[in-house]
């Protein structure tokens, strides 16, 4: 097994040693659960109303206000809608994201230590998490992470989008839309397959974005933080480089999911009997073009610099906390 030290400074004379090995076996993957869940509550909801931005533009819902600017878009849906309806759909994030994130740091971490153990000279390590970067090898457990937590999530994300979308269709701006409800009234009227339509959707736009992700933090890691010790401004910076870049590049896969996920609820009559991913990318193309592709390009970048920044700060916070302190 490794030995690994830890040294906590509470005083400059007075270090204390921290055995790893003197952890509990069932400590890392506990640790990770929360860690993970923690990680992705915080991502999330911190720029939800950014994220509602973008899922009405995608959804051509956007007039010439919101097209000008974020700061002018929300202060525009805040004075005539209420400031709650920036904030539609955080419920179902908050229920599925901690869950989701959960499964989707753990997987990471196992895959890509079993990968380092099988693949690499690296020391081997019996515990769920190893200390080695691989950019490569990260990307490919992110691949695994992002396949396995995507199959909770994608139900969620669903209900969290057509109620973000809801604020946008309701006559009477002060109607709340329940998730419980939203979810049966989805059930009884688009069945079962609803909830999981954009599912080979979403993995077509998550895992390469989950590659670009996992693999850039480990390049800019490699580059910014050579020690791999804790240090919140580097892994903060890292992971809104990779955030950033993995948004930019999966936007025109995005835009084809937020029209699968909204389907039921579009105005636009063509968008409205899409099924699948082809029909979805022609109808969007027969809208507007190569430019269908590209609509939400700023918010979702802007949403995703700081959220995968808060993400990886937030994780590698807890895993300093919970596993290593």
């Amino acid at each position: 097994m490794e030995h690994h030290e830890h040294q906590i400074q509470f005083m400059p004379k007075d270090p204390l040693e921290i055995d790893y090995e003197a952890l509990p076996e069932d400590a890392s993957l506990a640790a990770h659960l929360s860690a993970g869940a923690l990680a992705g509550i915080a991502e999330h909801t911190v720029m939800f109303p950014i994220d509602s931005i973008k899922t009405r533009m995608q959804m051509n819902l956007s007039t010439k206000e919101i097209s000008r600017g974020l700061v002018k878009s929300i202060s525009r849906i805040s004075s005539t809608e209420g400031f709650r309806a920036l904030w539609k759909g955080v419920s179902s994030v908050i229920l599925g994201a901690g869950p989701a994130h959960a499964i989707y740091f753990s997987v990471f971490e196992s895959t890509k230590t079993f990968l380092v153990n099988r693949l690499t000279n690296s020391p081997h390590s019996t515990r769920i998490v190893t200390d080695a970067n691989h950019p490569l090898i990260a990307s490919c457990a992110g691949v695994a992470a992002t396949t396995a937590s995507d199959a909770l999530m994608t139900p969620f994300d669903m209900l969290k989008q057509r109620m973000q979308a809801s604020a946008a269709y309701t006559e009477n701006k002060s109607t709340s839309v329940r998730l419980i409800k939203l979810a049966r009234d989805i059930y009884k009227n688009e069945g079962i397959s609803a909830f999981f339509i954009s599912y080979p959707t979403t993995l077509f736009t998550n895992i390469p974005f989950a590659a670009l992700n996992f693999g850039f933090y480990e390049y800019s890691s490699l580059l910014l933080n050579p020690n791999n010790s804790y240090n919140p401004y580097l892994h903060c910076v890292s992971g809104g480089i990779a955030g950033g870049i993995a948004a930019a590049l999966t936007t025109p896969l995005d835009c084809v999911r937020t029209v699968l996920q909204t389907r039921g609820i579009s105005q636009n009559e063509t968008l409205r009997h899409v099924t699948g991913f082809n029909t979805a990318a022609k109808a969007l193309y027969k809208e507007a073009g190569y430019a269908a592709f590209w609509k939400g390009l700023k918010p979702r970048v802007i949403f995703n610099i700081p959220g995968t920044a808060i993400s990886w700060t937030a994780y590698e916070f807890c895993k300093e906390i919970l596993i290593k302190g």
